[in-house]
């Protein structure tokens, strides 16, 4: 176990090949019902089929990455004669690859810590081994509106 303050090197670093990554640890995450409302006319719509995602979410305390195996039923309305997802927002966003807590962290990280996009990436790779694009992580500050942008100020003029 390691102090507060003690250099412990990533023994990551310098790994070029990403077959020699440490495997993710699964957890498997349920969202399966047999019958749910329709979330427009509220009518009881039965379950049609049972699909996955793979999410990513950081990782644990022994330094392994961790994947999220996200089990969700879609449903049929017979009422209004479309398909729907059961809602797993409180897990993660539509067609997202990354849950909720990855998505919170990165825009805490550039915020808070005021990192640059790259070194917030490389941060929640070596502190959480959870791999994020700087690209994606600002798409996200600039989706949550919380960095402050040059042209965006306040009072300032153009």
């Amino acid at each position: 176990m390691s102090g507060p303050g003690e250099y412990l090197p990533d023994p990551t670093e310098g790994i070029t090949n990403p077959n020699d990554l440490p495997k993710p640890k699964i957890k498997n995450r349920s969202r399966c019902r047999k019958k749910c409302r329709c979330p427009n006319c509220k009518h009881l719509a039965t379950r049609h089929e049972i699909r996955y995602r793979k999410l990513h979410h950081p990782g644990d305390s022994d330094g392994y990455p961790v994947e999220v195996t996200l089990r969700y039923s879609v449903h049929y309305c017979c009422k209004r004669n479309k398909y729907f997802n059961i809602d797993c927002a409180d897990i993660a966003p539509p067609k997202s690859d990354y849950t909720n807590a990855v998505i919170e962290l990165a825009i805490r990280v550039v915020v808070e810590d005021g990192l640059p996009y790259r070194e917030a990436s490389w941060h929640l790779w070596r502190d959480h081994k959870v791999f994020v694009p700087f690209a994606t992580i600002q798409n996200w500050v600039e989706a949550a509106g919380k960095k402050n942008v040059p042209g965006n100020r306040k009072g300032h003029l153009s």
